[in-house]
């Protein structure tokens, strides 16, 4: 049986002639989509960037020594600050903070902007057998560009030439909704310009991405792996249309096949890998699990593999050594999440009741119970709320980047977690949303959606005004 609470009746009743049935009650804990971990502090340009309200007061200054080498301005080598030193020579960025501005959301890049939280993905079919049984076996995402690489990296330390410059058009297309409103999506073309190193593979396949949102990250990680392989549905035997995959991928610290959760094709089983992963590919900084000090750069780029790096002998031979990588992994994972705002309004009530009528929880999940996790207490045994199950979805043809990542097809994408969604804008003043950014607001994402989520987009197009505005103003209280 379902328990109301207070707030959720005092909510019914301010609505007037809205009864039971129209609004959705506020479930127990629901407020605190992070658990104990959740903050209330706040929700200014900060509200991303507060660690675990759980945590003890000893960890405290483990955060914030993380939090300062996640916004190292990294410089090349070699220097006198020879802790700090390694830079690209062929990068994207120069700081994790770069791109996860304020721990926030990246953005395409403004008319005349240069790129700095959005870049290119690169990569070429399987070209052998080997490479195939690679990918099939979850110990590859995907097979290099032979001479750019897995990321177009779009600048470069002094002496060296950047990859390329991303280029991007635009498409406005309009969309009839009902009740005589109107919206309009902007479609995004890509290209490569400037490029630095000659032609590319014949077979070149690109896909952008910005920079997800950091909160949280350690809550997800803690989910266990059984109960979201459970909720996969690959052959949609359930025939409701919806049929997520889990995508695994080799844990280079484990030794084994784990679940991808994090990136927008769940491309790392943890944040430890995603870290070091961006490390190395982002900025060029090598690490215990990915050791090339040139980062990104292929054979073909002899200069940029023969340049000084700042892989020293008392740093393990590399540039960010163990100590570093488990810093800015513990800042990583006890950024906190915000507590919702507004979920007892009425019309969020009702936004939240049409999102479950809707479909979309679907993919969306509301909840999970995380695991028993000694070695991650903040993140232990914990009930949240990130609205989604991190499996594997085909959403359609709009939103395809038609590049396959390990398992991932060309039309399949990680269902993102929603909780922070509405301070976008506050943190990072804009509300870009989805992998590129296209979309400008909830409203657009939702449109976007195709495949297993064409349905519940057709009945966002065709119900009321009413409603509609209801369920874009429940996923802006997450």
């Amino acid at each position: 049986m379902r328990v109301w609470g207070y707030s959720a009746v005092l909510a019914l009743m301010l609505a007037g002639s809205a009864g039971a049935a129209d609004l959705a009650p506020l479930e127990p804990g629901e407020e605190l989509p992070g658990g104990t971990a959740t903050h209330s502090k706040a929700m200014n340009r900060d509200a991303f960037s507060h660690f675990s309200v759980n945590m003890p007061f000893a960890k405290e200054m483990d955060f914030k020594i993380g939090n300062g080498f996640f916004k190292r301005f990294w410089v090349t080598a070699p220097s006198s600050t020879k802790a700090a030193d390694g830079l690209g020579p062929l990068f994207n960025s120069r700081a994790c903070q770069n791109c996860h501005l304020k721990d926030g959301r990246g953005h395409p890049p403004a008319e005349g902007e240069e790129a700095v939280s959005m870049f290119l993905r690169l990569s070429i079919p399987a070209q052998t057998d080997a490479d195939k049984q690679a990918i099939a076996s979850g110990h590859a995402n995907i097979i290099p560009d032979p001479t750019y690489g897995g990321q177009l990296q779009n600048f470069a330390i002094a002496g060296h030439a950047a990859e390329g410059r991303m280029v991007i058009a635009y498409t406005e297309i309009p969309v009839k909704l009902s009740d005589g409103e109107t919206a309009s999506l902007r479609k995004p073309s890509y290209s490569i310009a400037d490029l630095g190193y000659g032609p590319p593979h014949a077979d070149l396949m690109i896909s952008p991405r910005v920079a997800p949102p950091m909160i949280g990250l350690g809550l997800l990680e803690a989910i266990p792996e059984e109960d979201l392989i459970a909720r996969a549905d690959p052959d949609d035997k359930d025939g409701d249309g919806i049929s997520g995959r889990a995508k695994m991928i080799w844990g280079m610290e484990e030794g084994r096949l784990m679940l991808g959760r994090f990136g927008w094709k769940a491309g790392n089983p943890t944040v430890k890998q995603q870290s070091a992963d961006a490390f190395n590919g982002d900025i060029g900084i090598s690490n215990p699990l990915f050791p090339n000090n040139a980062g990104d750069c292929t054979e073909r780029q002899k200069a940029c593999r023969d340049a000084p790096h700042g892989g020293d002998k008392q740093y393990d031979g590399f540039e960010a050594p163990a100590n570093v990588l488990d810093l800015v992994t513990f800042y990583s994972r006890n950024l906190a999440v915000p507590k919702r705002r507004d979920a007892t309004d009425p019309q969020v009530l009702r936004g939240k009741q049409v999102f479950a009528e809707t479909g979309c929880a679907s993919c969306h999940t509301p909840s999970h119970k995380t695991a028993k996790r000694p070695d991650l207490p903040e993140q232990s045994e914990q009930l949240i709320w990130p609205y989604t199950d991190l499996l594997l979805h085909d959403m359609g043809d709009g939103l395809a980047d038609n590049r396959p990542e390990g398992m991932a097809s060309g039309t399949e994408w990680k269902t993102p977690p929603l909780w922070g969604v509405g301070l976008t804008k506050v943190v990072n003043g804009h509300d870009f949303l989805l992998h590129d950014g296209r979309a400008r607001g909830v409203l657009e994402a939702i449109l976007w959606h195709g495949g297993e989520a064409q349905s519940a987009r057709d009945k966002v197009v065709s119900m009321p005004k009413a409603d509609r505005a209801a369920l874009i103003r429940f996923v802006n209280s997450l």
